[in-house]
């Protein structure tokens, strides 16, 4: 018999984060905001990443509110689940740490260093 390990236990805001950026890397896809003087990212749905993450889909939305609460995303009807300046900046930190090469290779090699401060 198979047992599958329990995936709440490694749901994290970090690990959703994470998955986002897996998501986006996988899809060769990411969408970027600009305005305000701000850059916001879009994040997946929340059934997408529970998808991703092989979890029931309300495993995740209680991460969502505490991201929300946290001040890292906004949610917006018809938008989508945008980023904020403190959760862009997260995300920036986790691409860099660990997705540089695949995201720029998506992003290009200017706007990749322009977003990261990467040189």
């Amino acid at each position: 018999m198979i047992h599958k390990k329990s995936s709440m236990a490694a749901l994290s805001i970090d690990s959703l984060f994470d998955a986002a950026i897996r998501i986006q890397v996988d899809e060769r896809s990411i969408s970027l905001t600009f305005s305000d003087n701000s850059v916001r990212i879009k994040f997946p749905t929340t059934r997408r990443l529970a998808e991703f993450l092989n979890v029931p889909h309300y495993y995740i939305l209680p991460y969502f509110a505490m991201m929300e609460e946290e001040e890292l995303i906004t949610r917006a009807e018809r938008v989508g689940i945008l980023t904020t300046a403190k959760g862009t900046e997260k995300m920036l930190a986790l691409i860099h740490a660990h997705h540089a090469d695949e995201m720029e290779e998506i992003l290009g090699p200017a706007i990749f260093s322009a977003l990261t401060g990467k040189q």
